[in-house]
């Protein structure tokens, strides 16, 4: 999962790349339309790879919920809406995070935290790990055949 670059701006929808640094700001595009806009380094930026959710004694990543909230639902979209209830919100995510602190974890911080997932895995940015299986290891080691042939060229040194 590469959050690195991925970027929640106060005041925007969606979550945006970043392309690049300018002197006063950045770059970046957004995620939901392609838009590309540059954003003051006044506006408050997130980079996901940073957010913490908090825990009853701990903080865990927000890449971590995501892990999470992806193998819940298999690589596809959330079964929840974002826009459903607070209390039908709070029990989803309860399922999903071991204890989060729920006097400090809003509904409206879930809510966000969902639609940032289902804009990941439209995107493609998230998917779920394939677990390819490992070759066969051999048990012996096959001798090297040895040929003895001379793979050298000789060089003839012409006449003067």
């Amino acid at each position: 999962m590469q959050l690195d670059k991925i970027l929640a701006i106060s005041g925007r929808q969606g979550l945006y790349e970043m392309k690049a640094e300018t002197r006063g700001g950045i770059l970046a595009i957004s995620l939901v339309d392609g838009k590309r806009i540059t954003t003051s380094i006044n506006n408050q930026i997130s980079i996901l790879s940073e957010i913490q959710v908090y825990c009853i004694g701990k903080e865990i990543p927000l890449e971590e919920v995501l892990k999470k909230l992806l193998k819940k639902e298999s690589g596809k979209i959330a079964s929840i809406k974002p826009k459903a209830s607070a209390a039908d919100l709070k029990a989803y995510f309860s399922d999903l995070v071991e204890q989060y602190d729920e006097d400090r974890v809003y509904s409206s911080d879930i809510k966000k935290i969902i639609q940032w997932y289902n804009i990941l895995v439209t995107n493609k940015i998230i998917t779920l790990e394939k677990t390819s299986p490992k070759p066969p290891t051999k048990s012996k080691e096959e001798p090297k055949k040895n040929n003895n042939k001379d793979t050298s060229k000789s060089i003839k040194n012409p006449k003067t």
